[in-house]
C-alpha cells in the first residue's frame, strides 16, 4: 500500500508520460517563409506531426489551425511558440490567450525567444509568477509601442495637411473627350449616363462637371 504522497507522484508521472508537445507557427502572409520558426520547433524537440501552421495576417486573426490545436490540447501538454506575438495581435488578446491556455486548459507554454516565459511542470511557483509578470510587461511595452507609432503617423498626417499636402486618390482630369461629350449632352445627342459610362466616371460626377 502506498501513501498519499507516493500516489500523487505516481499520478504526476503518469500525466507527464501522457502529455504531448505541440508547436504553433504563424506567418503574416502566404509570401512569408515559416522556415525559421519551423526549424526552432524541431530543435526544441517538437514532433513534426505536432507542428501547426497558420498563414494569416495579424489584422485578420481567424486562425483555423490554432483553433483546431487549442481544442486538441489537454491538461499537461506543452505548447511551444517562437515569439509571444504568435498568441495574439494586441496586448489584451495575448494576455487572454495566455490566461485561457495556462489557467483553464492547464497546459504549459514555452516561448522559445524568451526563456523566462516557460510554465512547464517542474518549475516552482516563483518561476511561473515571473513568467506571468514578464509576459504582462512585454505585452504592455509592445502595445504602447504600437500606440506611439499610430500617434506619430496621425501627427505626421496632420502636419502634412497643414502644409497643404493632399492625401487620397488623385482626382480624374477632364479630358478633351469630356468636353466633346459635354457638348453632345447639351445638344441632347447623348444622355448624361451614357457620357459618364464612356468616360469611366460616375453619373453624378459627369453631371457635376458638366454644370460647374
Amino acid at each position: 500500500m502506498i501513501g498519499a504522497a507516493e500516489a500523487d507522484n505516481a499520478i504526476t508521472e503518469e500525466k507527464q508520460v501522457n502529455s504531448a508537445q505541440y508547436g504553433y507557427i504563424r506567418v503574416s502572409s502566404k509570401e512569408q517563409n515559416e522556415d525559421r520558426q519551423y526549424i526552432a520547433m524541431l530543435e526544441f524537440g517538437i514532433p513534426e506531426k505536432n507542428i501547426v501552421l497558420d498563414k494569416q495576417s495579424g489584422k485578420n486573426f481567424d486562425r483555423p489551425g490554432y483553433k483546431r490545436l487549442v481544442k486538441k490540447l489537454k491538461r499537461g501538454d506543452v505548447l511551444a511558440i517562437k515569439s509571444i506575438d504568435r498568441l495574439g495581435r494586441n496586448y489584451d488578446e495575448i494576455l487572454e490567450q495566455w490566461r485561457y491556455l495556462t489557467k483553464e486548459k492547464r497546459i504549459a507554454i514555452v516561448v522559445l525567444d524568451m526563456p523566462l516565459l516557460d510554465t512547464r511542470q517542474g518549475r516552482d511557483l516563483t518561476g511561473v509568477l515571473i513568467a506571468d509578470i514578464v509576459l504582462q510587461l512585454l505585452s504592455y511595452v509592445a502595445e504602447t509601442e504600437r500606440t506611439f507609432i499610430k500617434q506619430c503617423q496621425a501627427e505626421g498626417i496632420a502636419a502634412a495637411k497643414a502644409r497643404g499636402v493632399r492625401f487620397g486618390r488623385r482626382p480624374k482630369e477632364r479630358t478633351a473627350e469630356f468636353y466633346e461629350l459635354k457638348a453632345a449632352w447639351e445638344r441632347g445627342d447623348v444622355s448624361a449616363r451614357a457620357a459618364a459610362e464612356k468616360l469611366g466616371i460616375a453619373h453624378g460626377t459627369f453631371k457635376q462637371w458638366a454644370t460647374s
